[in-house]
């Protein structure tokens, strides 16, 4: 049994899938025109149909495979923030700079002081003696110790010491012998011979004897003649010369070398006078002199002090200016050439300066000890 030509030309609506009569030009349910189509079931091709639902269900399925891979995409990608065009953000580059490394400068590291010594006083010891002792001044001592001026000790004190201040050595001179040691530390003064001098009375004018004169300008002979320099040892005299009609030095005289005693000499109880020595300065007029200063610094009070006028170059100090007591007491002593302008009422002399003042000269000098009789003349 074979189907009906009805049968074998029936089609399908396009667009809703409905049958269509053969030879319908329009579908009844959807109203979709249709073509005319060939019925020659010879040249008609099998077409392939789905029903609506499915079509449906498989456009749904393709939409959100679709959805799927925009979104995983957009994911990958970082898009799909809106409109929003993305910031971007350069980050900086460093350049490599080059370091310089500083170089190593030398640092100045000063010497740490020295620390000061300790002393420990003994029974009668003084400022001077400890000072003489160690090499260093009485008055580095006072200093460092924060002592009154004049440096009383008491026996078992602690007293710091200063380190001696180190002092360039001279290039090594050869040793004078004894006669021109002595010649070369005595004051002289160059006196040129003038019409009707005689080498007598030049030596009765500077109060030395004839034949010193000869023997330091190496004369055989007593003759002088005009012109002639001789060279005369002012060391060397015998007695305080008188005024001069020429004077060699003029005043302001330079400051008077002391010698004797040298500074820091100890003198104990056996010493009864000291003498102080030092150089002229010159020929001195007629009403000048050597004011002699000399000071008991450890009495303190300023009472204890010699202010004497002498033209000699020595002057001995008196056995009653020595300390009563056991402790040695620093002496200090000094020399200027002074000229006298006048007398006061009580006829003492009235005097100025006439030149620069020494140098200050310490030693010290022991009394009696504590208890012992002081002798009396005659006694």
């Amino acid at each position: 049994m074979t189907d009906s030509p009805s049968t074998r030309t029936s089609g399908v609506c396009p667009r809703c899938g409905t049958r269509v009569t053969p030879g319908a030009s329009r579908c009844s349910v959807c109203g979709n025109e249709l073509k005319a189509r060939n019925t020659n079931p010879a040249n008609r091709s099998r077409a392939v149909t789905l029903p609506l639902p499915l079509a449906i269900a498989l456009l749904l399925v393709f939409a959100l495979l679709s959805a799927g891979v925009t979104f995983a995409a957009v994911q990958m990608t970082g898009a799909g923030d809106g409109d929003q065009e993305p910031t971007v953000t350069t980050s900086p580059t460093v350049s490599p700079t080059a370091t310089v490394t500083p170089q190593p400068t030398a640092t100045f590291t000063p010497e740490p002081t020295p620390t000061p010594l300790t002393h420990r006083v003994g029974q009668g010891e003084t400022c001077l003696q400890i000072a003489a002792f160690y090499g260093v001044s009485v008055q580095s001592i006072i200093q460092l110790n924060q002592l009154a001026t004049t440096c009383l000790l008491s026996t078992s004190q602690n007293l710091l010491i200063p380190h001696p201040t180190a002092t360039p050595t001279s290039e090594p001179t050869a040793t004078l012998p004894p006669a021109e040691a002595t010649r070369a530390a005595c004051q002289t003064v160059d006196y040129e011979v003038e019409a009707g001098d005689s080498l007598f009375g030049i030596a009765q004018n500077y109060a030395v004897e004839m034949q010193t004169i000869k023997d330091w300008n190496s004369m055989t002979g007593d003759n002088v003649f005009q012109g002639q320099v001789l060279t005369i040892p002012l060391c060397q005299r015998t007695i305080a010369s008188g005024p001069t009609a020429t004077p060699t030095v003029p005043p302001p005289y330079p400051a008077p070398n002391l010698l004797l005693p040298q500074d820091g000499a100890a003198f104990d109880l056996s010493t009864d006078t000291v003498t102080l020595q030092w150089a002229a300065v010159g020929e001195l007029r007629e009403g000048e002199f050597y004011r002699v200063t000399i000071l008991d610094v450890t009495e303190g009070s300023g009472t204890r002090r010699i202010d004497d006028y002498v033209t000699d170059t020595k002057y001995i100090i008196p056995t009653s200016f020595r300390p009563n007591e056991s402790q040695a007491h620093i002496i200090r002593w000094w020399v200027e050439a002074v000229r006298q302008t006048g007398t006061n009422s009580r006829g003492e002399g009235i005097y100025e300066s006439a030149g620069s003042e020494s140098l200050k000269r310490d030693f010290s000098w022991a009394g009696a000890p504590t208890g012992a009789a002081t002798p009396t003349p005659g006694g």
